[in-house]
């Protein structure tokens, strides 16, 4: 499946699973799905992404990170930018475990640096 409905979100992604696995991340834990800021559209991954679209991702910016830009693909819980890169790697409201490894793709997502 290309794409599946969450709380009436729709979140893209090549071979989803219900809750936003795709064929790129698919372990346990890759329970999440990003708005992309240059299309308003929520994808499993990047990769997912530049498989489906004909443009670049544009990195959140900073002032951005209030937005509500990432989905708890366990129980459709929206985080906004901030709440996401400091919840432990854990859902807030459900407390499903998100991938740790996510964290290399920030600058990918978010345009910070790792440390």
């Amino acid at each position: 499946m290309n794409s599946i409905q969450i709380n009436g979100i729709t979140i893209y992604g090549i071979s989803l699973d219900s809750h936003t696995r795709c064929k790129h991340y698919h372990g346990s834990n890759d329970v999440i799905a990003i708005r992309m800021k240059c299309c308003n559209r929520y994808y499993a991954c990047n990769s997912c992404h530049h498989e489906m679209e004909a443009h670049d991702i544009i990195p959140w910016a900073k002032e951005d990170f209030g937005e509500k830009a990432v989905i708890c693909g366990i129980c459709g819980h929206e985080l906004t930018i901030d709440e996401y890169m400091h919840s432990h790697f854990r859902c807030p409201n459900c407390q499903a475990n998100f991938n740790p490894n996510c964290s290399k793709h920030y600058p990918i997502y978010f345009g910070v640096q790792n440390d």
